[in-house]
């Protein structure tokens, strides 16, 4: 039986080209939300889901960071994707016939400088395969999608123009959840360790936490910070570092950090990809 991994959003995301580049022998099962991914796993229908954290340009993907401490699954590996935004437009349609181009909120500041230039006006989808969907539906020269090529491959639609995104380097960072961790892997590249934890409410609590780290000779990647159920008052941060909980320095650094923190909770350990270097 042929495994399959959950993503956000529709065949022909970049989710989904996400599954094709790091899960190519998975079937992938398409949610309409971050939660339904997530489901899926918990429930069995999914083996695995491929959840997008970041973008280079964009920032980190908003809820993804509330729902990860919850969702009962645990980070086995990361997988980065260069995207490249193409105009997908209907069959014989030209660049100058499109007047609006639909895409998800999130790629539409993208491609602004590309838009602005021609007068195209940017209207938001509610996924940018799903606008490559409803693009092809409405058969309209005049209306274009913002999407990945392979968007354009499933729903029949020529590609306007290639690799329209404003930053030469714009990718999204994804990680692939699992119901099982695993902690035997020693990845070639090194390993990464993801945890999150709140701060003592004491001064200088978290100055006094990262100090373990800087001891200990520990890189941390990422360090950011997040409101917990919309209180001013308790801060919540996520957490990379370079290493694996097993090594001794890593030990000693996460001892420390439990003395000035409460809720520390590991999300995953898994090898440092390539493209991350």
């Amino acid at each position: 039986m042929t495994r399959k991994i959950a993503i956000q959003g529709e065949l022909g995301s970049y989710s989904h080209e996400a599954c094709r580049a790091a899960r190519p022998d998975m079937e992938v099962l398409p949610c309409r939300t971050f939660e339904q991914a997530i489901d899926a796993v918990n429930s069995g229908v999914a083996d695995q889901a491929m959840l997008p954290v970041e973008n280079s340009t964009y920032g980190r993907v908003a809820d993804i960071h509330r729902l990860l401490p919850t969702s009962n699954l645990h980070i086995v590996d990361e997988a980065f994707v260069r995207v490249h935004i193409n105009v997908l437009g209907v069959p014989g349609a030209t660049l100058s016939d499109v007047k609006e181009a639909y895409s998800h909120l999130v790629l539409l500041p993208q491609c602004a400088s590309f838009l602005k230039e021609r007068n195209i006006i940017g209207r938001v989808s509610p996924d940018n395969a799903r606008a490559a969907r409803d693009v092809a539906e409405r058969n309209d020269p005049t209306i274009a999608a913002l999407a990945s090529e392979l968007a354009g491959e499933i729903y029949g639609l020529d590609v306007l123009a290639h690799h329209i995104e404003d930053n030469g380097n714009n990718t999204t960072r994804f990680l692939i959840m699992d119901r099982q961790a695993n902690y035997e892997r020693r990845g070639e590249h090194g390993m990464v360790t993801s945890f999150v934890f709140q701060v003592r409410n004491i001064p200088a609590a978290l100055y006094k936490a990262m100090g373990g780290f800087a001891t200990n000779g520990i890189n941390m990647v990422k360090l950011e910070s997040y409101m917990v159920d919309g209180s001013f008052t308790a801060t919540q941060f996520y957490a990379d570092i370079e290493g694996h909980p097993d090594d001794p320095n890593v030990q000693l650094a996460m001892d420390e950090l439990a003395y000035f923190t409460t809720n520390i909770k590991i999300l995953g350990v898994f090898p440092a990809s390539l493209q991350r270097h």
